[in-house]
């Protein structure tokens, strides 16, 4: 007959998707209360669902002879119940120090990867952990405490794919074709009271964690503390930061697809190492949108950052409200976010250069590259090359109005016989038509066009004689241009064949 708890599990499992038929679930038992009522109501739940299931343990080597005898116990408990283990042991507080992480923290990281390493090991879809009521309580007032966005103030979900936790990229398991599991929380609504119950009623006896006593730890002194007192004030305290991350979980849902649709909106390049955005698309988003854009980037950028301050976010959304070039503001774990023109970067400081437009000419290397002319000269590493052919006036006129940024008609005498394609140089200078004749240096008017400094070294020149004929895609040569008296005319333009 199946109990008054694990009924109530089968309608939050059936709700939430949490288990289907024929599952493979890893379960993390430590010994402790929640994981021994999970394990056994998991057990019950077994036939109703076809499970095939499999436990998992991790010895943090934290309490000494503890440690060992919880693992001990675990071991007894999968024996008598004829399920299949996994034992490892590692030594947590040497990682957390080596790491300068919490110790807290780096036992999460290490316990999430081996039970995702176990899953993977036996083939599960599924790990389940024995998170309850109680700790989604400490989890919400955790997050608020140290100041987070509506995600942290959703508390943890029922289910969630085990790729979404946060994990320091040295425990994260080698990238396979096996789908990644699925992490389930089946006691989230269940409390700990109910959960101490259904261990006496059943004859469970688990083992005791006597360091949840320890009020150095911060969920301990939310837990012993902090809740208590709140509980002066609202004797329902629990079941009202319960209800509260229900609702913002469902917000925080509904505000991510707006999100999704803003990221498509303003990413304009997306990589491991930066992302880029447009500038003008950016600041028309709403100001939820804005901050919620950053903190993804930086969540994208750094994996394994948990909690993203939020005087981070304000300052970087209003540097770049400012839009000044060249501007910054520093994000967490080494990021930085940089303005240039028409975007801007986040990205750590050393990568954060700003790439070419997308398919436009570019030369990709500091060396002078000959023309054909006539004919077509491809550029190295692209898909673009110009194409140089003659022509005479009468041949022309009718054409000079279609003229994009990547054409050009210049007086082929002028040009000569020979001429090059290369990159800027130290003391480059030319006259841009327009300008009545006088020179300017390249620097100069690149800087004047509001050209990205990164950009500047790729933009092709087009050179005769030491003269820098066109500025490719940018300006003529006031000496370039065609004369009544020209007559030969040449006619480039670069193309993707």
């Amino acid at each position: 007959m199946i109990s008054g708890l694990a009924q109530k599990i089968i309608e939050l499992c059936q709700k939430n998707s949490l288990l289907a038929s024929q599952d493979k679930v890893v379960i993390g038992v430590s010994g402790g209360p929640d994981s021994l009522c999970l394990l056994d109501v998991l057990e019950t739940l077994r036939p109703n669902f076809d499970l095939t299931l499999t436990i998992a343990h991790l010895n943090h080597q934290l309490r000494g002879p503890d440690s060992l005898a919880d693992a001990d116990f675990v071991q007894a408990v999968a024996t008598q119940r004829g399920l299949p283990i996994f034992v490892e042991t590692r030594d947590v507080a040497a990682i957390a120090a080596k790491r300068k992480q919490s110790i807290e923290e780096a036992a999460r990281h290490i316990r999430y990867a081996f039970l995702w390493r176990v899953a993977r090991e036996v083939n599960a879809n599924k790990i389940a952990v024995g998170h309850h009521a109680d700790d989604q309580v400490e989890t919400v007032l955790m997050h608020f405490l140290r100041g987070t966005g509506l995600a942290g103030l959703r508390g943890m979900l029922p289910v969630m794919d085990i790729t979404s936790l946060r994990l320091h990229s040295d425990d994260i398991p080698a990238s396979s074709s096996l789908a990644s599991p699925q992490l389930i929380r089946p006691l989230l609504e269940t409390s700990r009271s109910e959960i101490e119950a259904y261990c006496r009623e059943h004859q469970l006896a688990p083992r005791q964690d006597y360091s949840n006593q320890d009020t150095t730890f911060f969920r301990n002194r939310l837990r012993h503390e902090l809740i208590p007192q709140l509980q002066t004030y609202n004797p329902n305290i629990r079941q009202t930061l319960q209800r509260t991350a229900k609702v913002i979980a469902a917000e925080v849902e509904f505000l991510n697809d707006h999100l999704d649709k803003a990221w498509r909106l303003v990413v304009s390049s997306e990589s491991t190492e930066k992302i880029e955005m447009d500038l003008l698309d950016w600041l028309s988003l709403p100001l939820a949108m804005k901050r919620s854009s950053l903190r993804r980037a930086v969540e994208a950028l750094r994996r394994n950052l948990r909690d993203i301050n939020f005087e981070h976010i304000e300052m970087a959304r209003m540097v770049v409200e400012k839009g000044v070039v060249g501007a910054k503001a520093t994000l967490p774990q080494g990021l930085i976010l940089t303005i240039g023109y028409h975007t801007f970067i986040i990205a750590a400081e050393n990568a954060a250069n700003f790439a070419l437009p997308r398919d436009e000419p570019e030369l990709s290397q500091d060396q002078a590259l000959p023309l054909n002319l006539p004919g077509v000269t491809p550029l190295p590493h692209t898909n673009w090359q110009l194409k140089a052919g003659f022509l005479t006036p009468e041949h022309v006129s009718h054409h000079l109005s279609q003229v994009d940024r990547w054409e050009a008609y210049v007086d082929a005498d002028v040009v000569g016989n020979t001429a090059i394609l290369r990159p800027r140089r130290p003391g480059d200078t030319f006259k841009p038509l327009g300008l009545a004749g006088h020179s300017q240096k390249i620097n100069e008017f690149m800087i004047n066009e509001k050209i990205p400094a990164a950009w500047r070294h790729r933009i092709p020149l087009f050179v005769s004689a030491d003269q820098v004929l066109w500025v490719c895609g940018y300006r003529l040569d006031e000496r370039a241009r065609l004369h009544p008296t020209t007559q030969r005319i040449l006619h480039l333009k670069f193309e993707q064949p």
